[in-house]
């Protein structure tokens, strides 16, 4: 893991993203790094940060299990939501006419996402700051200025896009939270109830 792409990605993502999709576009990242020094790390700081408030603030009465079951859920929730949306953002680009490549849009909803990720740390953790959660709507800005750089789109194209990416994450998002909630609820109640 390279903790200096890490923290210098949310900063930059954070701060400056215009400026930060630029310098992508010069020297992008792999998939890889991408996934191994930011997705992952953040998404299991969402899940450590579940176990705990899930343990510690609201599932006082439950045993330790139902929260790393809510944690190892938010998990794989998380990382199903970034895959599946690239690549249906990926299919949607192409008839477009904005490329076919799944690189480019892992890159633009895994950097769009950190903000969201970011709040849900806090928003996982203690549950009563949920509303922080709509901070992560900077993550539209951010993916407006990737997809502005990245993808060049033409200005009748830029709005539809980004239409179609934020309900297609927020159709899965939505869709795979109430799945897996009932998969995690019936296996726990299956062996402890």
């Amino acid at each position: 893991m390279n903790y200096r792409f890490l923290v210098a990605s949310i900063k930059n993502i954070l701060t400056t993203p215009r400026n930060y999709w630029n310098t992508t576009l010069s020297e992008p990242a792999s998939t890889k790094l991408i996934r191994n020094s930011l997705l992952f790390p953040l998404v299991l700081l969402v899940t450590l940060a579940g176990i705990t408030g899930s343990a510690v603030f609201v599932n006082t009465e439950m045993p330790l299990l139902y929260s790393i079951l809510h944690g190892v859920k938010t998990f794989i929730l998380l990382t199903a939501v970034i895959y599946s949306t690239s690549f249906v953002l990926k299919e949607i680009t192409y008839p477009l006419d904005l490329g076919r490549d799944f690189s480019i849009a892992f890159r633009l909803v895994t950097f769009s996402m950190v903000p969201f990720l970011l709040c849900s740390i806090v928003s996982s953790a203690f549950e009563s700051l949920l509303f922080l959660n709509i901070l992560g709507l900077y993550g539209l800005y951010v993916f407006w200025s990737g997809a502005n750089a990245i993808l060049n789109p033409p200005q009748h194209k830029r709005m539809p896009l980004l239409i179609a990416a934020t309900i297609v994450m927020t159709g899965f998002y939505i869709a795979l939270d109430f799945f897996f909630t009932m998969l995690t609820d019936r296996v726990f109640y299956a062996f402890f109830d």
